[in-house]
């Protein structure tokens, strides 16, 4: 009976027990539900005030563009009579229309702006096109260039129209000018904009043709990238391009924004997509695409977007920095263990990889005012150990290439007296007997028989034969000289080029050196009587055939 009570109050305990536990679990179940509603309901309180201020901000932009239409009107007006009086001066002082100056004699901004006075958007293409290792003063001086176009909107469309929003060259020199699209297309924001100072570019005026005109250009470009499998798979150049073209003539749509969103997350590296995102209308989504961007691992790219859009307190960017840094370290680790350990292209690869990622991290840096949250000391250390590590590399690398000589390459040496080589260029047999300018002469000739006796020293004999398109032979000289003197012995190389022979003095025969100390036998054969009348300072030879090229030389 005892112990039946205990048991019941054990069973009573465990029950309360677990009553307590469950009690407990939706106690924090409800705490935390009741959490994440409170945060939910700041957030979108927070987005609330955030719409108001906004909305606020746009009536106020609205309520200052109405009215500012009439003195707006008004300055373009002014405007537009100020370049027909200068085009009327300019007219009157010369009986032809300004024609662009030679851009030898004049200067940059000068060619730009007669070639915009004259509305020539081809010649102004082409003119942009040569000068572009001056890009940067290029882009200084277009603007206000621009603005003295009559229509500044049709001059760029019709600059740009042959190669964007397709390329309709048929001769393709140079290959791409995308990057000609975005240099015109960036300089006529100023050109278009506001001439109230307080609206700006925030309303570039574009007439209503060249925005239809403007729309089109923008859908045919979208056709042709997704055609061509994605804008994704566009060249960094051309996307760029189509962005800055929708914001220069501001021809955004809202139902565009999730394909102008994947160009910019896609092409996050190039400097205006920041910039591009807030006006093609992505602010509201701005952090989603840093969060993105910190997901791939792009964390550079996420502190200049941070920065662009004012997020810096909720996107800290030293941490993401460091992240960056780590990230690439990790992934030159892997590079290098995946690579050869012999490879010594691989090991410079990884070093160049980190000292780019040191390299930007330091700009971005010195960019954004971070010295002090970031000190740049361990930094610049790396990356000077880095480039003495390359140096050394180098070294070693042109030391091991040049160990194996032993020093430079000693002369060659002639076969037959020991002297030097002639130069390496030696010219060919021809058809014509001559004598060689070095001095150790023997004669050459070529029998008819393809067959020739070349004698190189007392003691031996070799015969070679050639084929018959390279048959040379020899003719009676029509003048009385003493002796036909030919080519001297060459290793390994082809007699220099035959010309006429010379005729030698009586006192000077005697000296020269012939190369034959005694008198040689006949060849085993002899020759028909055209060619037994050679005669020679050979006297040996009976048949008149001078000693031709031993077969282990002449090839």
């Amino acid at each position: 009976m005892v112990s039946a009570g205990f048991a019941e109050l054990e069973r009573q305990q465990q029950l309360l027990a677990t009553c307590t536990r469950l009690y407990q679990q939706l106690s924090d179940h409800f705490g935390t539900l009741e959490r994440g509603l409170a945060a939910r309901s700041d957030a979108l309180r927070v987005r609330r005030r955030a719409f108001d201020a906004r909305t606020h901000r746009a009536l106020d932009a609205l309520h200052r563009r109405e009215a500012s239409i009439d003195s707006s009107v008004a300055r373009a007006i002014g405007h537009l009579d100020s370049l027909s009086a200068s085009a009327k001066e300019a007219t009157a002082a010369a009986a032809a229309p300004p024609a662009a100056p030679d851009a030898a004699e004049a200067g940059l901004a000068d060619v730009l702006r007669a070639l915009c006075l004259r509305m020539d958007s081809a010649a102004f293409l082409g003119f942009v096109v040569a000068r572009r290792k001056e890009a940067d003063a290029l882009r200084a001086e277009m603007p206000e260039a621009l603005k003295l176009c009559v229509d500044p909107a049709r001059f760029v469309m019709d600059a740009v129209a042959d190669v964007f929003p397709v390329d309709r060259r048929e001769v393709r020199n140079p290959a791409d000018l995308a990057w000609a699209c975005v240099l015109i297309l960036e300089a006529a924001v100023p050109a278009l904009a506001d001439p109230d100072p307080e609206i700006g570019s925030a309303r570039p005026l574009v007439p209503r043709a060249a925005r239809e005109r403007a729309r089109g250009m923008a859908r045919e470009w979208k056709e042709a990238a997704e055609k061509k499998g994605g804008v994704e798979g566009a060249k960094p150049p051309d996307a760029h391009a189509f962005l800055q073209h929708v914001a220069t003539f501001a021809v955004a749509e809202r139902e565009d924004r999730p394909l102008y969103r994947r160009i910019v997350v896609s092409f996050s590296w190039r400097r205006q997509m920041p910039r591009l995102a807030l006006t093609l209308g992505l602010e509201e989504e701005m952090a989603d695409i840093i969060e993105e961007l910190i997901a791939k691992r792009q964390q550079l790219d996420a502190v200049n977007f941070a920065y662009e859009a004012g997020l810096q307190e909720k996107f800290p960017p030293v941490p993401l920095l460091k992240s960056y840094l780590e990230d690439s370290k990790k992934t030159s680790s892997a590079s290098s263990d995946n690579s050869s350990t012999s490879s010594g292209q691989s090991g410079s690869n990884v070093n160049k990889k980190e000292q780019s990622a040191l390299r930007a991290v330091i700009k971005c840096v010195e960019d954004r005012k971070l010295e002090a949250e970031f000190p740049l000391e361990d930094l610049r250390k790396q990356l000077e150990e880095l480039e003495k590590a390359k140096t050394e590399k180098k070294k070693e690398a042109s030391s091991a290439s040049s160990g194996g000589s032993s020093g430079p390459a000693t002369k060659r040496i002639r076969a037959s007296t020991g002297g030097p080589m002639p130069p390496a260029k030696a010219g060919r047999l021809t058809n014509n007997v001559s004598v060689s300018s070095f001095p150790a002469p023997t004669t050459f000739a070529r029998s008819p028989s393809h067959t020739s006796y070349a004698t190189t020293s007392p003691s031996h004999t070799s015969y070679a034969t050639a084929s018959p398109s390279h048959v040379s032979y020899a003719t009676a000289s029509p003048y009385p000289y003493d002796r036909p003197a030919g080519h001297g012995l060459y290793c390994n190389r082809s007699p220099p080029a035959i010309r006429e022979p010379y005729v030698y003095p009586a006192e000077e025969v005697a000296s020269v050196n012939v190369g034959i100390a005694m008198p040689y036998a006949p060849p085993p054969m002899s020759y028909p009587a055209p060619y037994a009348g050679y005669g020679n300072a050979m006297a040996a030879y009976n048949n008149g055939m001078a000693p031709a090229f031993h077969q282990a030389y002449y090839r």
